[in-house]
């Protein structure tokens, strides 16, 4: 499970590991938060060169994951857990240290009460969109979404689709076959321009109804087919898909109105982008 945390307004980019229930965060992003050094590359060879024991140890204490890097692309990275960035950080000097040590302690803690109970998850999640301005009523349509699209990811996971290419591809042809436009183009229609800006967390509640619908079918064909490989799951998609597109097209023709919009959430209150990059929301 990839992540990113927000450390007095820098993003940590971060990634879960269940076999070790840990998570490990991108040492490339944390030197950046506490020194807020322009090169960091160059900081971490100075760094490893000044401390020898640090460096002797280095293949220990850090391993390269995937995580996404700015363009949207998934890049491996150096990576280390907590106990391995307490070592990176008594090297280097910097009045953020022990914060960050805190909110190092936090972010593993609640990670641990969340797969204890897996509804403060879900709280949390709510709080946070609550915070950006979204409605309860749209939040819950998150949510089940969320909830939706996971389920047909592990259809397809049983049902051996690859992760990464793959998943994409269906998912492009599930967003055709329902809306006309495949997950890039609709982006730009709604003028999201960023890698990590969230297609669906600037839909409308009738864009992700017909979104959950879209994949709920398919998931309900594919389990029914018994679909397997990546071609049988192509066919269901686009069938699931076609599903969500026919009930949409008909809802156009009565209502005289369009589902796909260029509306999106973007306008978001300085005073709350502010108190969610410091983490207070």
């Amino acid at each position: 499970m990839a992540n990113i945390k927000l450390f007095e307004s820098k993003k940590i980019r971060s990634v879960w590991n269940k076999q070790e229930q840990k998570w490990y965060f991108s040492v490339s992003d944390v030197v950046e938060a506490l020194t807020d050094s322009t090169d960091i590359k160059q900081y971490l060879k100075r760094l490893r060169q000044r401390d020898a024991l640090l460096n002797s140890n280095w293949g220990t204490i850090c391993t390269p994951l995937e995580m996404i890097a700015a363009d949207g692309k998934k890049r491996k990275v150096q990576a280390a857990n907590v106990e391995g960035l307490f070592r990176i950080i008594q090297s280097i000097p910097s009045p953020k240290a022990e914060p960050f040590k805190r909110w190092l302690a936090k972010v593993g803690q609640e990670r641990l009460e969340e797969i204890e109970n897996p509804e403060l998850a879900q709280t949390r999640m709510r709080e946070i969109y609550k915070a950006k301005g979204y409605s309860d009523e749209w939040i819950e349509k998150r949510v089940r979404g969320i909830a939706v699209r996971d389920e047909l990811t592990n259809e397809w996971k049983k049902r051996g689709v690859k992760e990464g290419k793959e998943y994409s591809i269906l998912t492009a042809e599930i967003s055709k076959a329902t809306f006309g436009l495949i997950p890039s183009n609709y982006k730009k229609l709604k003028g999201l321009t960023k890698p990590q800006e969230n297609l669906r967390d600037h839909m409308t509640d009738l864009e992700l109804i017909f979104t959950m619908l879209g994949e709920a079918s398919t998931s309900e064909i594919a389990r029914t087919k018994d679909a397997q490989g990546f071609a049988k799951n192509e066919q269901a998609a686009i069938e699931g898909g076609t599903v969500a597109g026919n009930a949409r097209k008909e809802l156009e023709k009565k209502s005289g109105r369009k589902v796909v919009t260029r509306q999106n959430y973007k306008a978001l209150t300085e005073k709350q982008k502010r108190q969610i990059d410091k983490g207070k929301i």
